[in-house]
């Protein structure tokens, strides 16, 4: 396995997906630093429904690379199913970082020595308008989304890192990075 494991969580709507787009469009690793490598997933979710770089496939498919041992992490949430293949995390010099899921999250701490949790998180309010800026849900269904995510939290343990993202997105991540820094070595600059 790399240098370590950054297994990211958050509920919809803290803006977990934007700051790991973020992270991977903006920024590099020094050469002399540890590197950061993002874990590709294997979704039950055709390619064109996600704004993640992810490898779709079917259930069926899906249930033979489980079969097959293909996944060192796999999980189920909201209907699909997640896997990160072995090979996405071993062989690689650095730190890798993993879209995770907080329902996954004690599992994937078994299974990973040193694991680190990135909790996202955001104010109540910013998320509830986030959820409705979507325009996915119905103002019903939004709140009963913001019960269950309050009811499913997961307090951060010790060693875990946490980031609130109630500002712009450019200052959130420029936090992440600093956090990152701190705490793995790693050396973000924005190559621009």
């Amino acid at each position: 396995m790399s240098t370590g494991l950054i297994y990211v969580v958050g509920p919809s709507g803290v803006g977990k997906d934007s700051l790991l787009n973020w992270l991977r469009a903006h920024v590099r690793s020094l050469q002399a630093a540890p590197a950061l490598h993002f874990a590709r997933r294997t979704v039950t979710r055709p390619q064109g429904n996600s704004n993640e770089d992810h490898e779709a496939v079917d259930f069926d498919r899906f249930a033979q690379l489980a079969r097959s041992g293909a996944f060192a992490l796999q999980w189920e949430a909201h209907g699909l199913h997640y896997g990160v293949r072995h090979t996405e995390l071993t062989g690689r010099s650095g730190w890798v970082m993993v879209n995770g899921s907080r329902a996954y999250m004690e599992q994937a701490r078994a299974l990973i020595s040193g694991l680190t949790v990135l909790h996202v998180s955001a104010p109540q309010a910013v998320v509830q308008a986030r959820l409705a800026a979507r325009q996915r849900e119905t103002p019903t269904e939004v709140q009963a989304r913001m019960l269950r995510a309050s009811a499913a939290e997961v307090a951060p343990a010790a060693g875990d890192l946490v980031i609130v993202n109630s500002g712009t997105l450019d200052a959130t991540a420029a936090a992440l990075c600093a956090l990152l820094q701190a705490r793995t070595g790693l050396q973000l600059v924005d190559p621009a």
